[in-house]
């Protein structure tokens, strides 16, 4: 299991987020490029990019800023936030993503991902399923489907998904802890890898997620609050 450091970007600004609300931030730090380098330096194997203007407005405003980051790094980056069309996605394809992490439009129009698993390798799309109290949403967390997690996880995977980025709404951002239920569930129920995110708080989180059996876990608010350490993290999750 990989810990994946969150760069999150506002306003060409690396933030965090409280619940997904741009009015409500934990964090604000002025250069992102220079958070990658430094979660590169402390011994990330992976990033986990989102524009959040992308995501929230659909309007791709910190392109030259996420491939910045991809080109002074040296380690695989995925990016997510706002993917709504085959160009999108290709876009990022293009500017060096690894991995591609597309929302909303997936869950709404699974057919997306077969589209997009015939122009890229599976391995490089990633769906991001965002659930609360048991049920898929979309559009921001701001609209419930009719979906389990496993329900449209399998759809998903049937589809040509490549991996599923997990985010459990109800403790998202809080720092409160995990809920490892709905994920073993998925690790479970799933072929595909699975990247879980959302409310870890300490490494007690990360070692009970690494006995759910997930590829990987985003890391955003801990680090960025100093609760967890990330070189620390990786050494005990990596058995190091």
């Amino acid at each position: 299991m990989i810990v994946i450091p969150a760069v999150d970007i506002k306003d060409q600004k690396c933030v965090q987020l409280i619940q997904g609300d741009p009015s409500k931030k934990h964090v604000e730090l002025d250069n992102p490029v220079e958070v990658a380098k430094r979660w590169e330096e402390e011994g990330a194997k992976m990033l986990h990019l989102v524009d959040l203007d992308g995501a929230f407005e659909g309007r791709r405003k910190n392109k030259e800023i996420l491939k910045k980051i991809i080109d002074e790094v040296n380690i695989p980056v995925e990016i997510g936030g706002g993917i709504r069309t085959i160009e999108d996605a290709m876009e990022l394809i293009d500017i060096g993503a690894e991995r591609i992490i597309i929302g909303t439009v997936a869950v709404q129009n699974p057919n997306f991902v077969e589209e997009l698993s015939k122009k890229v390798d599976s391995k490089r799309i990633m769906v991001a399923l965002d659930a609360k109290d048991g049920y898929v949403v979309i559009k921001g967390w701001k609209e419930k489907t009719k979906y389990t997690p496993v329900e449209m996880g399998k759809i998903l995977q049937e589809k040509g998904a490549g991996s599923i980025l997990f985010t459990n709404v109800n403790v998202e951002g809080l720092l409160k802890g995990i809920d490892v239920n709905p994920i073993k569930e998925l690790v479970d129920s799933l072929d595909i890898p699975i990247v879980a995110s959302g409310g870890v708080s300490s490494i007690d989180d990360l070692m009970k997620l690494k006995e759910c059996g997930v590829e990987g876990v985003v890391v955003g608010s801990a680090l960025y609050k100093g609760l967890i350490d990330l070189k620390e993290a990786i050494k005990v999750v990596e058995g190091r």
